[in-house]
């Protein structure tokens, strides 16, 4: 078990899985440093951490080596969530997205190196570039496209993250787990930089049309917040998952098209379903992938979890936190 005074960093700790996580560690009795910019997180994500003695947050960049030196040098363990992510902010800010989590995972790491702390690094699907296997290994290939189209760049920069991370381990024993993270949704969620469950979800409550991306037949798997922060705790608590690239997230798969109309049903809406051009919904360039199932076996074997909230109850959860705000 890990000592609950345990001293522990969190990048991105204002966005939507990091503040879901801080609040997780906070209630097992940790000491919680919460470091965030502000650029996609949000202060109010935190409110129920606010004035809490086991928690103080810094506002700043994660590329800034001294600032995360400094946070690091008295933590036992890390959790680097901090990134750019969402299609739409990987496609409006390349260069952001590419600096930040490249230089900022290399900032962190340094740290934790220097630290002799432990690090989870969280990675995502998106690594798995054009692969349509019906499930996603974590020893499969990785086939990004080409570097014209911003996607890949994304895709590229937390495939380099974890090599980065396993390169300390190898060269300096460092202590890291790479969880490769699958679509996860829940409260706090933002659909503001592409992602789809919020998006169809607030268009349902407002009476608005659901819109679907191409026809409509691409697949995901989507996670609970809650889930996905079991398995990262779990993961950490694990001393044989250190050095490994585990893959978190559901197994129930469903069709974009499917899921909007599942959204409609259970918010009791109106509203229509329409299908745009993935181009109109992003920019020239995008590509949208067919499938995404992880599998799940390396997860359970080493931890034994398994995600305990189906898709249509997170659908209805958030559908009556959305009717009430």
């Amino acid at each position: 078990m890990v000592p609950q005074d345990m001293k522990t960093l969190i990048t991105g700790a204002a966005g939507f899985i990091g503040s879901h996580l801080a609040e997780a560690l906070v209630a097992e009795g940790r000491e919680v440093l919460a470091l965030d910019d502000l650029s996609t997180g949000n202060m109010e994500n935190l409110r129920g951490l606010n004035g809490h003695e086991r928690f103080r947050f810094v506002e700043g960049d994660v590329r800034d080596r001294a600032l995360v030196a400094t946070l690091v040098r008295d933590c036992a363990e890390v959790y680097h969530l901090a990134a750019a992510v969402g299609a739409a902010l990987v496609m409006q800010q390349p260069v952001r997205t590419l600096e930040v989590n490249v230089a900022g995972t290399a900032s962190v790491l340094a740290a934790a190196t220097q630290a002799e702390a432990r690090v989870f690094l969280a990675s995502t699907s998106e690594v798995y570039g054009r692969s349509s296997a019906a499930v996603q290994h974590e020893e499969d290939d990785l086939g990004f496209g080409p570097s014209t189209r911003p996607r890949w760049g994304y895709a590229c920069s937390k495939a380099l993250d974890e090599w980065l991370a396993l390169a300390h381990a190898s060269e300096d024993g460092l202590q890291v787990v790479v969880g490769r993270i699958f679509n996860t949704t829940g409260p706090r969620q933002s659909g503001r930089y592409g992602m789809v469950l919020p998006r169809f979800v607030q268009a349902a409550l407002h009476a608005e049309p659901l819109v679907v991306h191409g026809d409509g037949l691409q697949t995901r798997c989507f996670s609970h917040v809650k889930d996905t922060v079991r398995a990262i705790c779990r993961l950490m608590q694990t001393p044989a998952a250190y050095r490994q690239v585990v893959n978190i997230g559901s197994t129930e798969e469903v069709t974009i098209r499917e899921l909007a109309e599942r959204v409609v049903r259970i918010a009791k809406s109106s509203s229509p379903i329409v299908h745009w051009p993935v181009e109109q919904a992003f920019s020239e360039g995008y590509e949208d992938l067919p499938r995404r199932r992880p599998c799940t076996k390396k997860l359970r074997a080493l931890t034994g979890f398994t995600p305990a909230i189906p898709l249509d109850e997170i659908i209805a959860a958030l559908c009556h936190e959305g009717a009430r705000g």
